[in-house]
């Protein structure tokens, strides 16, 4: 199997395990250091990105991922894809569509994750850009 065949496994392996609520299958698939970045741009570091499973938690109840592309840089690869989800978190809706990249190492011979970044699609239209801050005078 070839980097992008296993790369592509392992965010499968991710898929399922999010589905499961299953932390200790995301405790085996992520690096040491492993940061997610959620939609709302918070960061979780790996113990909270574990916990989210956590009684009265996330639930997800469909997780729907489709990748679009793989790039590979030897022992590191990106894959960009759409993620639909419903689910709940602390009892409150947390639908969405994401843009999802995922960031993949090879450690000991092993693809793991080492970063999960979600961006909301279509959710609150276009983000206007920041005004330009013109020069000063001197």
């Amino acid at each position: 199997m070839g980097t992008t065949d296993n790369v592509l496994a392992l965010c499968r392996r991710w898929v399922t395990a999010e589905l499961a609520g299953d932390g200790a299958l995301l405790d085996r698939l992520g690096t040491d250091d492993f940061t997610l970045v959620g939609p709302a741009g918070f960061v979780l570091d790996r113990t909270q990105w574990l916990a989210r499973f956590a009684p009265d938690a996330l639930h997800i109840e469909r997780l729907d991922w489709a990748p679009d592309s793989v790039r590979e840089y030897g022992d590191a690869a990106v894959v960009i894809g759409i993620q639909d989800q419903e689910a709940t978190f602390a009892g409150r809706p947390a639908d969405g569509r994401f843009r999802v990249t995922h960031t993949a190492v090879r450690q000991d011979g092993e693809w793991r994750l080492a970063t999960i970044q979600f961006s909301p699609l279509g959710a609150a239209g276009p983000i206007p850009t920041a005004p330009q801050q013109e020069a000063s005078a001197r």
